[in-house]
C-alpha cells in the first residue's frame, strides 16, 4: 500500500513533512509499510479489531438507545513522535504538574496566589470542586495531583500546545497498553527496525507511586481500586490496571470504616487497607462528607484520610484545578510558583466571565470553539465555524445567562496523521493524552500517551463517545542502520 495519493490540505502532519517527504522518526513506518503486499495492512487492520472484540476492549456511551457497550475504535497506523519533540513535551508536562500541585496545595492552605491576585478568589472559592472539607489537609508527600493527563494538541505550525488538563480521574490509559500490545502484533517489524520508547511499565510505575503514598505506619502497603462498578464507561479499564498492577479491583460496599481505619471485607475477615486509588467522583466519595444519597462511596472515608490514615490518589478537591476556566491562568501559577516561563503554551483562551472576553466571544461565535466548563467527553461544546445560526444563537443565551461556565478558544487546525479509510490512507486529526505520575519528588512521563484521532471526515471531535478512535503512539529515537 502506498502513500502516493495522500493530501496534506494545508494541515500540519505527524508523518510528512511535505508530500511523499516524510518526517526523520516516521521514514521507516513509512517504508515498512509501503514495502506490505497490496491489501496486507487492510487485513492486519481487520485482525487488529476482531483481536479488541475478542478479548473485550469496550467503553460506554452514555445516553445512546442503541446500547452502550462498544468495541474501542483502533486505527492501524500509529503516530510517531521524534525524540527531540518528546523531550520538550516531558520537560513541559513535569513543569506544569509541579506547579499545579503547589497550586492545589496552596489554595487548601495559605491560599497565596489569590491573596496576591495571580488567580481571581471568586473563581476558586466558588467553585463547586473547591472542597471546604479540604482545607488545611496534609496529604502524604505533599502530592495532591498523583496521576493527570494532560491533552495536547498541534497548531498549523507544529506548535505544540496544553489544551486541557485531567487531574481527577483521567481515564484511557488501559488503551495506551492495549494499542502497543496490538501493534507489536500487527506489526512487529517496525520494534526491530526503530527505536521505540516501551510504555508496559506503566503498571509497576503505577504502583511503586501508590505504595508510596500509604501512611508512615504502612509496612507492606495494601493498596485498591476502588470503582463505581460495571455500569461505569471506564470499568474495563478499572478491571485491567487492577489486574495488571495484582491488587483487589473493590465497590463501596466492600470496604468499611472502623476503629479509625479503612478496611476491606474479604472471605477471612477484614484486611486493613493503606492506599485507595479511587476512580469515584469527590461527591460521591463519602456519603457522611458530600453526598448523602451516594451508594458508591465509604461512609467516615474522608476523615479517615484527613488523619492521614489513608492514602487517596488522587486527592479530594483536585478537580478545582482542571477546571477550563482555571486552566487559562496556569501560565501564571508555573511563573508564581515556579519562577519560570511555560515550556508549554495554553491555546489562547476567553474567560467568559470577564466581560471583554464574553464579548467578543458573543461577536465571534462564528470563529470560535465554546467549551462548557463542567463537562468533558465532546459534550457541552459548540464548534463555532460548523454550527448553524441557530446553535449559535442558543449558545449565546446559554453564555449570558451562565458566563461561569464557559470558555471559547480559537478553531485549531488540529495535526493530522494518516489513517486507513477503505483501504486507503486520509489525513485525520488528533490530540494526545500523556499521563503523568507524581511521586513527589519525582514525576514520570510515560513516553507517548494516548492518541486520540477523529474518525469522521473533517470531525476535530476526538472523543470516543463522539465518534473518535485511537491510534498507538510511539516515541523514537534515532532509527537503527
Amino acid at each position: 500500500m502506498k502513500f502516493n495519493g495522500y493530501q496534506l490540505d494545508g494541515f500540519f502532519d505527524e508523518m510528512f513533512e511535505a508530500r511523499s517527504l516524510p518526517r526523520g522518526a516516521s521514514r521507516p513506518l513509512m517504508e515498512l509499510i509501503e514495502s506490505l503486499p497490496e491489501g496486507d495492512l487492510a487485513r492486519r487492520q481487520k485482525a487488529a479489531e476482531v483481536s479488541l472484540f475478542n478479548m473485550g476492549v469496550t467503553f460506554l456511551v452514555y445516553g445512546h438507545d442503541s446500547g452502550t457497550e462498544k468495541i474501542w475504535p483502533f486505527d492501524v497506523v500509529p503516530r510517531v513522535i521524534g525524540a527531540a519533540d518528546w523531550r520538550i513535551v516531558e520537560t513541559g508536562l513535569k513543569q506544569r504538574i509541579r506547579a499545579l500541585n503547589a497550586f492545589v496545595n496552596d489554595i487548601y492552605h495559605e491560599q497565596m496566589i489569590l491573596k496576591d491576585k495571580v488567580v481571581p478568589e471568586d473563581l476558586i472559592l466558588g467553585h463547586p470542586s473547591y472542597l471546604k472539607q479540604c482545607v488545611g489537609v496534609n496529604p502524604p508527600r505533599g502530592v495532591w495531583c498523583h496521576i493527570s493527563g494532560i491533552d495536547l494538541v498541534r497548531d498549523q505550525t507544529g506548535k505544540l500546545l496544553v489544551l486541557e488538563d485531567n487531574l481527577r480521574c483521567p481515564s484511557g490509559v488501559s488503551y495506551v497498553l492495549e494499542n502497543r500490545e496490538l501493534l507489536k502484533r500487527t506489526l512487529p517489524a517496525a520494534f526491530s527496525r526503530m527505536r521505540i520508547r516501551p510504555v508496559d511499565e506503566y503498571p509497576n510505575k503505577l504502583l511503586e507511586m501508590l505504595q508510596s503514598m500509604a501512611p508512615s505506619q504502612a509496612q507492606r502497603p495494601t493498596c485498591v481500586l476502588l470503582t463505581p462498578g460495571m455500569y461505569n464507561s471506564a470499568y474495563f479499564e478499572h478491571t485491567y490496571l487492577a489486574q495488571q498492577m495484582g491488587i483487589e479491583l473493590v465497590e463501596g460496599a466492600d470496604l468499611v470504616v472502623r476503629d479509625g481505619w479503612v478496611f476491606m471485607r474479604t472471605t477471612r475477615g477484614f484486611q486493613k487497607v493503606d492506599v485507595i486509588y479511587r476512580r469515584i467522583d469527590d461527591e460521591f466519595l463519602d456519603p457522611k462528607a458530600f453526598r448523602p444519597d451516594s451508594m458508591l462511596g465509604v461512609p467516615g472515608l474522608l476523615d479517615v484520610w484527613k488523619n492521614g490514615r489513608v492514602g487517596l490518589v488522587n486527592a479530594p478537591g483536585t478537580g478545582v484545578a482542571d477546571d477550563k476556566a482555571v486552566y487559562a491562568y496556569v501560565p501564571r501559577m508555573i511563573k508564581y510558583y515556579l519562577g519560570e516561563e511555560a515550556i508549554l503554551s495554553n491555546v489562547p483562551t476567553y474567560i467568559c466571565e470577564e466581560e471583554n472576553d464574553r464579548e467578543y466571544v458573543l461577536s465571534h461565535l462564528h470563529e470560535l470553539v465554546v467549551k462548557a466548563t463542567n463537562q468533558s467527553g465532546g459534550y457541552g461544546m459548540l464548534i463555532g465555524p460548523h454550527a448553524t445560526d441557530e446553535q449559535r444563537a442558543t449558545f449565546a443565551e446559554k453564555i449570558r445567562a451562565n458566563p461561569r461556565n464557559y470558555i471559547a478558544q480559537p478553531t485549531l487546525g488540529l495535526s493530522r496523521v494518516p489513517t486507513l479509510v477503505d483501504g486507503h490512507f486520509e489525513g485525520r486529526h488528533v490530540d494526545l493524552r500523556p499521563y503523568v505520575l507524581n511521586f513527589g519528588d519525582d514525576i514520570y512521563v510515560q513516553p507517548g500517551g494516548l492518541t486520540r484521532v477523529a474518525l469522521r471526515k473533517g470531525s476535530l471531535v476526538v472523543n470516543s463517545s463522539q465518534g473518535g478512535g485511537s491510534k498507538d503512539t510511539w516515541v523514537v529515537e534515532d532509527a537503527l542502520q
